[in-house]
């Protein structure tokens, strides 16, 4: 059993963009059974925009699943996106969890935005004033729904899709300084709360392709300033070892690990 996730983040689109991924979009079919975007699909987050999201990445011959990213969230104007990308077509995540039925097996896929907070031994707390409570507090809330979809659904193959990283190894190129505002470690732990086979997020656009959570879980930075192509593909399954899941250029050719 291997199912083929094509997944990418961070495209920022906007009408000045519109056609640059979609020749290579057209290829998925060829080298992919689904399409995961890691959210950032705007540079504002406004419906103008999101509708060109939806003419770049609407009706394709694969199923598109994706979470929203801070940027989507600029204009306040979520629902309106949300629609537009729904309309298309497009599964939107936000603490919650879609299976598909793919031709290696039933894949499951659960998705957040996640919230920064920082890692282990360098991170905030729920404590002291109301603003530093609140902030935590959305980091934890939105990393407990990650775990609970992930522990509730009933697949063969389970992914974790955020925006925000779980892990620091993935931020490494980004100045330490902002790492708390990248991602934190409660999403980490709620990856690896559940048999989760890879963890994809974006968010970092100078950060590294490559880490794993603290319970071996494979994560992978797919933002588009990262990986440098349209998409990358990644065979999963429980006939590879799990250090051998192999991300696959737009070209269909694989790029061995460095």
């Amino acid at each position: 059993m291997v199912i083929r996730i094509a997944a990418v983040g961070d495209v920022h689109l906007d009408q000045d963009v519109v056609g640059r991924f979609r020749p290579a979009l057209e290829e998925l079919p060829e080298c992919a059974d689904v399409l995961l975007l890691a959210g950032d699909l705007t540079r504002h987050g406004t419906e103008a925009e999101a509708r060109c999201v939806a003419e770049e990445f609407g009706g394709l011959a694969v199923p598109v699943v994706t979470v929203l990213g801070n940027h989507d969230h600029q204009c306040d104007q979520v629902p309106q996106v949300v629609k537009v990308l729904q309309d298309a077509g497009i599964t939107v995540l936000e603490g919650n969890g879609v299976v598909l039925d793919c031709a290696g097996g039933r894949l499951g896929i659960a998705g957040v935005k996640g919230f920064g907070g920082g890692f282990a031994g360098r991170c905030a707390s729920d404590f002291g004033e109301p603003e530093m409570k609140s902030f935590v507090r959305t980091t934890t809330e939105s990393a407990d729904s990650l775990g609970a979809a992930l522990r509730s659904l009933d697949c063969d193959l389970l992914v974790a899709l955020t925006h925000y990283a779980p892990v620091p190894d993935t931020l490494v190129g980004e100045p330490l300084e902002i790492y708390p505002f990248l991602g934190s470690y409660q999403l980490g732990q709620a990856i690896d709360s559940a048999p989760t086979a890879l963890a994809l997020h974006g968010h970092a656009h100078a950060g590294s392709e490559r880490g794993t959570t603290p319970g071996g879980v494979r994560v992978r930075n797919v933002a588009h300033p990262v990986i440098k192509q349209a998409y990358s593909v990644f065979h999963v399954g429980d006939q590879l070892e799990t250090d051998q899941v192999s991300p696959i250029g737009s070209s269909g050719i694989q790029r061995p690990w460095s």
